[in-house]
């Protein structure tokens, strides 16, 4: 479809909210920053890594030429020894997609961090949990009390136990006040990027490289001096893995093989989850777009 055949809506609060998902390295970028120059689209990234200021590199966030053509909001909200919840996301993406409604674009929710989507297309409400003190409380507790609470209150350890900001994330899940929709809320498209396996293998290897090209090693040695490397933003990712060959525990070729290994489970995880929505029309880009441009024109 032409773009110039999309008539925008009388109405700009009738716009509807485009949401596109994947694993990592699947090229939802790039699809959406397409789309978005196509249909007067701005994105909001649902990213849990692009949300800290100066972690630019290592959480690949969109380039500088793809933000200058597109705007992009959700990306650099905290510092990295921040705290910045499910609950914070939904309500500042709320607010997002109202403004980009109401300069009359399309408002596009573009990312792989799955509670971050659903909390918006299910309207997820948070309850207590998204009161600051007690935030405060859960983010200063150690990962040994953050399991035994877990324990204690019925609510089931994610996959990931060992890793205190996905504990975190699962209370979070459970402070919902038993209300989510079973549907997801009106006027939203939902797509999702299909890749191969071995695609998406080749170009998670493809980014590792590039990661390492681009100085990723002293973006990580720079934001350590800052910020130390105990928080949660420098769990995941690369940055513990830089920290390990900064130390000379590691040798370069050994942190882009396990990196390579930890993305591969980290896109596996992201499917899993996202599979579990019916809702999301599977596709690949280009069969991705005909499926919008049919949307829009109806």
């Amino acid at each position: 479809m032409n773009p110039e055949s999309y008539h925008l809506p009388s109405n700009n609060y009738n716009l509807p909210l485009i949401v596109i998902v994947g694993p990592t390295a699947s090229g939802k970028t790039s699809l959406a920053v397409e789309i978005a120059k196509k249909y007067k689209g701005e994105v909001i990234c649902a990213d849990s890594r692009s949300i800290y200021k100066g972690m630019d590199i290592g959480t690949t966030k969109p380039s500088m030429i793809e933000q200058s053509g597109v705007p992009h909001w959700g990306l650099d909200l905290v510092n990295p020894n921040e705290y910045f919840s499910a609950a914070d996301f939904k309500k500042y993406t709320m607010q997002k997609i109202d403004e980009v409604r109401s300069r009359g674009h399309i408002p596009m929710l573009v990312g792989g961090t799955g509670l971050y989507i659903d909390s918006v297309i299910f309207d997820y409400q948070f309850g207590d949990l998204a009161d600051k003190n007690r935030r405060e409380m859960l983010n200063n507790m150690t990962l040994v009390q953050l399991q035994e609470y877990c324990v204690s209150n019925n609510i089931p350890l994610p996959e990931n136990s060992q890793n205190k900001r996905y504990v975190i994330r699962n209370i979070e899940r459970n402070g919902l006040n038993d209300s989510r929709r079973a549907k997801p809320v009106d006027n939203v498209i939902i797509v999702g990027i299909a890749t191969e396996k071995t695609v998406l293998r080749s170009r998670i290897t493809q980014r590792i490289e590039q990661l390492f090209d681009d100085g990723v090693v002293d973006e990580a040695k720079k934001l350590g001096k800052i910020y130390g490397w105990e928080g949660e933003a420098f769990k995941g990712n690369v940055y513990p893995l830089a920290h390990q060959y900064l130390l000379g525990q590691m040798t370069l070729d050994e942190v882009k093989t396990k990196l390579a290994v930890l993305d591969w489970r980290l896109a596996k995880r992201q499917l899993t989850w996202l599979k579990r929505n019916s809702y999301i029309q599977w596709g690949t880009a280009k069969e991705i777009q005909n499926y919008i441009n049919i949307q829009l024109a109806k």
